[in-house]
């Protein structure tokens, strides 16, 4: 059974350093956001809690956190951190050259076992773990239909250039569709679903991530490994659609949606 996810945290926040007036933060928030270091943006405690305690809830037991090298607050808060259910492993990305470039930094931790792959600033909720570590066997997706983050913190406009999922009648990716056009999402029928970057992955992604070619943006991408994978190994992608929030935490207007939604959220390491 799958129980070990890898959280990819070593991006530079870039976004999230951008100065904005008009975001209501406290001290301790806006220290966080001129780091950078999205993950460890103080709700009642740092947001990364929040994903590890949902990951716990559906049943993972290992986490490895990919991080920079000048991430020492990341690696001594969660050093330092008691946990009951899930523990903490971290992986280095020395530098910051994709996220496909990331996730390789953490093939040690795999140990040829499957792993789940997520965002480090989005929080996803339990069910969509727990679809990803029941309803599929081997690599897949989890495809959040565009209805159900509507109703999360994320603006329709961010929502509107998120990568499509193509699938055949039977539930198998066919492509992931980068910044969609109105033809392509009027053609792609309903529910329109879309990728947050929440993978089931076999070991294969590994080998996938050593051929690929940077994207046109010069970065090492993983829509561009799982194609590889696909297209050059045969890999097949499932998918499981899940109508659902996803919280988005990339900017700082965005920390206001983030704290209402978490309030009541409890957090059980």
């Amino acid at each position: 059974m799958l129980d070990s996810a890898v959280i990819l945290a070593a991006g530079l926040g870039t976004r999230m350093q951008r100065a904005d007036e008009s975001a209501q933060m406290s001290p301790e928030q806006r220290r966080a956001a001129d780091s950078g270091v999205k993950a460890m943006i103080p709700i009642a405690r740092p947001f990364l809690d929040y994903v590890l305690s949902a990951l716990a809830d559906a049943g993972y037991q290992r986490v490895c956190l990919v991080i920079g090298p000048a991430h020492d607050q990341v690696r001594d808060y969660y050093t330092g951190l008691a946990s009951r259910r899930i523990s903490v492993e971290f992986a280095v990305q020395t530098v910051p050259r994709g996220t496909a470039d990331a996730l390789a930094a953490a093939e040690t931790f795999a140990g040829g076992k499957q792993v789940l792959v997520i965002n480090s600033d989005n929080y996803y909720p339990v069910e969509a773990f727990s679809a990803v570590r029941e309803q599929l066997c081997g690599s897949g997706l989890a495809a959040f239909t565009r209805d159900g983050l509507l109703r999360g913190n994320i603006p329709p406009e961010r929502i509107a250039n998120y990568a499509l999922v193509r699938t055949d009648p039977a539930g198998r990716l066919q492509r992931i569709v980068e910044k969609p056009t109105e033809a392509e999402l009027a053609s792609a029928g309903e529910p329109l679903r879309i990728s947050m970057n929440c993978w089931r992955f076999e070991p294969s992604i590994f080998e996938a991530c050593r051929h690929i070619k940077p994207s046109p943006r010069g970065e090492y991408e993983i829509p561009d490994a799982v194609a590889w994978a696909m297209g050059e190994m045969g890999v097949e992608f499932q998918t499981v659609t899940i109508d659902a929030p996803v919280l988005d935490l990339s900017r700082r207007s965005d920390l206001a949606g983030v704290k209402a939604a978490l309030a009541d959220v409890e957090v059980n390491l």
